[in-house]
C-alpha cells in the first residue's frame, strides 16, 4: 500500500472507542487488530527507508562522514509521514482491514 497517499491525520486525534469497537464487539480486540496492523506498517516503512538509504552507504571511508542533502531529504520525508498507529487506525475506520477471529468462527460452526 502507498502510505504516502493516506489521509490519516498527522497528529493524535481523540476517538470514541465504543464506536470503533462496533465492528468487533470488543474494545480489546479492536486495539489488538490496530496494533498488529501498525506493526506491519512500521516494518514495511522501515524496510523501504533502509532500501532507499542503502544507495547512499559508502564503504570507501568509514571514518569520513559527509552529509548528503538527498539522504537528509529522504529521512525528513519519512519523518513527516503519519505514525504507523495513525495509519492503521485510519485503515480500520475506513474498513480497509481484513481480520478474523478463529475462535469466533469455530463457535459459529458449533452452534
Amino acid at each position: 500500500m502507498d502510505y504516502k497517499k493516506t489521509n490519516a491525520p498527522l497528529t493524535t486525534v481523540t476517538r470514541d472507542m465504543i464506536a470503533m469497537a462496533e465492528q468487533t464487539g470488543n474494545v480489546y480486540e479492536t486495539v489488538c487488530i490496530i496494533g498488529k496492523r501498525a506493526n506491519q506498517i512500521a516494518v514495511e516503512l522501515k524496510k523501504e527507508l533502509e532500501k532507499k538509504l542503502a544507495d547512499f552507504a559508502s564503504t570507501d571511508n568509514l571514518e569520513e562522514v559527509s552529509e548528503n542533502r538527498e539522504q537528509i531529504e529522504i529521512s525528513r520525508f519519512y519523518e513527516k509521514l503519519p505514525k504507523p498507529t495513525l495509519i492503521a487506525t485510519q485503515e480500520y475506520l475506513e474498513h480497509k482491514l481484513y481480520f478474523s477471529n478463529p475462535l469466533k468462527e469455530r463457535e459459529k460452526l458449533n452452534d
